[in-house]
């Protein structure tokens, strides 16, 4: 629907907004037709202000014999005063002398021959000219417009005149034009000094020349840009007519009603041309100046009368005029049909605006789309030219960056920064159309998060972030300048990508020669090793931790290209079994490894060859015993060993092999029962076995004197061993939602216990040596309240004021 305002914008300027339109053939038939109309117009008014006829009685003529001949006043023809009347007073008043001869007619008789006259002698041509001329000069001018009225094709004319004005109009078209214009020149600026630096000899002068050259466009490129900068109503207005585009490019794409009632419009002027134009030329010599008229004698005494047409020299001259007029006209509809059928008008390219602007994703267009857009070049090419810009999805892009920075300003975009977790100050950005330049105004950036955005480039404007060191792209692919490509290379260290299709993983990856982590998550395929995705690392000479969370059946080969250098190595395979892990061997200085959801069944033997590993994590996977745990003796070096979340009900007693395990995750199991020889792992720092089937602990527990953290809950524990109590360097014990009855006054002797969870067990009450803990407060004991109100005052306050 059209907006009233615009409707009243189209019915009131008209003509004027309805000229793009208008081909020059049809412009100069509006003129021919209002020629034409104004030989009417004076033909009638001369028609109706002159007398018609005039007619005298043929004193030559013998009826006997039928001789009606006037050419005896052939030569009075040219002298109009011979054919007036003459009254003379010698008569009576009524009597009319006429060339000296006395008729015995009167004025009365005369006026009745005359009118007799012009209705039965004068030919209907002659009598009418003037009126057909002016019914067909309007019929002519009515025909010229009436597409532009027709219910089906006016709407969509009116539409696409308001878009086109608009789009001429829009400050947004200058803008793209100009900047393109400014793209292309320094192309040539740059080609050019490139030739000339590669000449053998410059002087000094023509490298002073260059220098100031790149000097002044610079400085010319930034006084324009800032000079062209675009408001935020001017951006939504451009926003919203590239909207209005695409909207109407496609209802209008799908008929072409328009072209076959402009050739039905054509066809019928040249029809009506050809019609007017055969019975005028036949009708024409019809118009005589003088007839003879036949009366009947008994009226007048008369039987012949010689009478004179007055306006039929002028009719005659303005009839062949008309003629010649409506010929031209008939022609330029002739023309018109040959421009419709000759040449290719259900289809418009924008091939030369794509040469000339440099735009080269301006799609063509079909169908009365196309039809109008022919039309409008023939009143002025630069109409389709500005056109294109809105057709165009980089300009609609380059836009959308427009007003990007006009809503995101600097200021807006440091209220977002934040520390990370990895104590970098992070700025987040969240499903933006774009990616704001004004990011680049923040120096103290050092890790940039892009989640769910598209059409990210990063420019060369990075290189004013000195600072960052990170990077995430959440489902956000991203292009990079060359500029911002060598500034990444140089000081990114952490990339992290989220991905949803193995060919947004962008090829720039690879060159980044300093990067330390590299995290990607995505559906990696299972044919990796031929995958251009992951090809090769080689380039990545500084990688220590690489991340895969994907779905793979093997160990990717790239990670050989790194395995000199790669320190952690993550595999979350959400569930898809792993089988291959020949690579792993090879990953000789490997300190970290994690293998999550890869539906392990024992632990790949190739892990016992990895002697420089640390951390060892297999989290969410299928193992149900860990006999195999004796070969990582091998692995001298092993301080973290997480086997949580699997179905492991029992502990090999060869874990006491692991003489250097600080840390042991075996929790979310189903452990019945802790083997006395895990204690004597006396390196042990952290120890949990929560959400296990536990019923007891062994008294072999106290000899871990460097337990800091155990974790026992949500098991089956009634009681606790009083050799607990003698691991002193505990600072978090977690014994909550067991069944354990009474707590022994000895948990006294935790003097560094700072957290103690007991909340879900058979507790009646505490024991009030507890406030002897002298790291504990009250609000680290986890307990039901009542048990809290049973302590003894002194107690809790003592534990509050700590």
């Amino acid at each position: 629907m059209i907006p009233v305002n615009e409707f009243r914008s189209i019915t009131t300027e008209q003509n004027p907004k309805f000229r793009v339109l208008k081909p020059w053939w049809d412009v100069l038939s509006e003129y021919l037709g209002i020629a034409m109309l104004m030989i009417g117009v004076f033909g009638c008014t001369v028609q109706l202000t002159q007398e018609k006829i005039s007619c005298l009685p043929n004193h030559f003529t013998d009826l006997s014999r039928g001789d009606m001949n006037c050419s005896h006043l052939q030569e009075h023809k040219e002298n109009e005063s011979m054919w007036q009347y003459t009254i003379t007073k010698r008569l009576s008043p009524n009597i009319i002398e006429v060339f000296g001869r006395k008729n015995g007619l009167d004025i009365h008789q005369y006026e009745f021959v005359n009118h007799f006259c012009y209705e039965r002698a004068i030919h209907w041509y002659g009598k009418y000219f003037p009126y057909l001329a002016l019914i067909h000069s309007m019929i002519f001018m009515v025909a010229s417009s009436f597409w532009f009225k027709f219910p089906g094709t006016s709407s969509k004319i009116e539409m696409f005149v308001i878009i086109l004005g608009k789009c001429f109009d829009s400050p947004w078209t200058t803008r793209a034009i100009s900047e393109v214009s400014e793209e292309r020149r320094e192309e040539r600026t740059a080609t050019w000094r490139k030739n000339s630096m590669t000449k053998s000899t410059i002087d000094d002068d023509t490298v002073t020349l260059i220098r100031s050259s790149v000097k002044s466009n610079s400085d010319q490129k930034s006084a324009e840009t800032a000079a062209s900068l675009l408001d935020k109503k001017e951006g939504e207005q451009a926003k919203a007519l590239f909207e209005k585009v695409k909207k109407f490019r496609t209802h209008v794409e799908e008929a072409d009603l328009l072209y076959l009632m402009y050739v039905l419009q054509t066809a019928l002027k040249v029809f009506k041309f050809a019609l007017i134009t055969m019975y005028s030329v036949m009708s024409v010599p019809n118009i005589q100046i003088v007839v003879m008229c036949s009366v009947p004698p008994d009226l007048t005494g008369f039987g012949a009368f010689c009478c004179n047409y007055n306006k039929a020299h002028l009719f005659s001259k303005l009839a062949y005029c008309y003629i010649c007029f409506v010929g031209v006209y008939g022609m330029l509809c002739v023309y018109s049909l040959y421009w419709l059928f000759h040449r290719p008008l259900k289809e418009y390219s924008f091939e030369a605006v794509r040469l000339e602007t440099g735009i080269n994703d301006i799609p063509d267009v079909k169908n009365d789309f196309a039809f109008l857009l022919h039309l409008s070049d023939q009143y002025d090419a630069l109409y389709s030219k500005r056109f294109a810009i809105f057709l165009s999805e980089v300009s609609e892009s380059r836009l959308r960056q427009v007003n990007l920075n006009n809503e995101w300003t600097t200021q807006k975009l440091c209220t977002r920064l934040a520390r990370n977790a990895s104590e970098r100050l992070e700025l987040h950005l969240f499903m933006l159309p774009g990616l704001p330049d004004t990011v680049f105004e923040i120096p103290e950036v050092e890790s940039l998060k892009l989640e769910m955005i598209s059409n990210v480039t990063i420019s060369g404007s990075v290189t004013q972030l000195k600072t960052l060191q990170e990077m995430s792209l959440i489902h956000s692919p991203a292009k990079l300048q060359l500029v911002a490509l060598n500034h990444l290379r140089e000081n990114l260290k952490v990339l992290r990508l989220t991905f949803e299709s193995p060919d947004q993983v962008p090829l720039w990856m690879y060159t980044l020669q300093n990067l330390e982590e590299l995290h990607l998550s995505g559906p990696l395929s299972n044919e990796l090793s031929r995958s251009p995705n992951l090809d090769t690392l080689r380039e990545l000479k500084n990688l220590r931790v690489l991340t895969l969370r994907c779905k793979l059946t093997k160990i990717p080969p790239s990670t050989v290209d790194v395995s000199g250098q790669l320190l952690r190595l993550c595999v979350h395979n959400e569930g898809t079994r792993l089988q291959v892990f020949n690579s792993l061997k090879k990953l000789v200085n490997l300190a970290a490894l994690e293998l999550t959801g890869c539906r392990l069944e024992r632990i790949p033997s190739a892990v016992f060859s990895l002697s420089h590993l640390k951390e060892l994590d297999l989290r969410e996977n299928r193992l149900t015993s860990i006999e195999e745990i004796l070969s990582l003796q091998h692995c001298r070096r092993l301080t973290t060993l997480r086997l949580w979340h699997n179905d492991i009900s029992c502990i090999s007693e060869h874990v006491c092999k692991l003489r250097a395990l600080e840390t042991l995750d075996m929790s979310w199991n189903k452990i019945r029962r802790l083997p006395a020889r895990l204690c004597y792992c006396t390196k042990l720092r952290h120890l949990d076995l929560s959400h296990n089937q536990l019923t007891s602990l062994p008294s072999e527990i106290g000899i871990l004197q460097c337990l800091q953290f155990l974790s026992v809950a949500f098991n089956s524990l009634e009681s606790l061993p009083e050799e607990l109590f003698s691991c002193k360097r505990l600072k978090v014990l977690a014994l909550g939602n067991n069944s354990i009855s009474v707590l022994s006054p000895r948990v006294m002797n935790l003097a560094q216990l700072v957290r103690l969870e007991l909340k879900g067990n058979r507790l009646e009450s505490l024991p009030a040596e507890i406030g002897n803990c002298i790291s504990l407060k009250l609000a680290a004991l986890i307990v039901e309240d009542g048990l809290i109100d049973l302590l003894p005052p002194d107690v809790k306050g003592k534990m509050k004021d700590r």
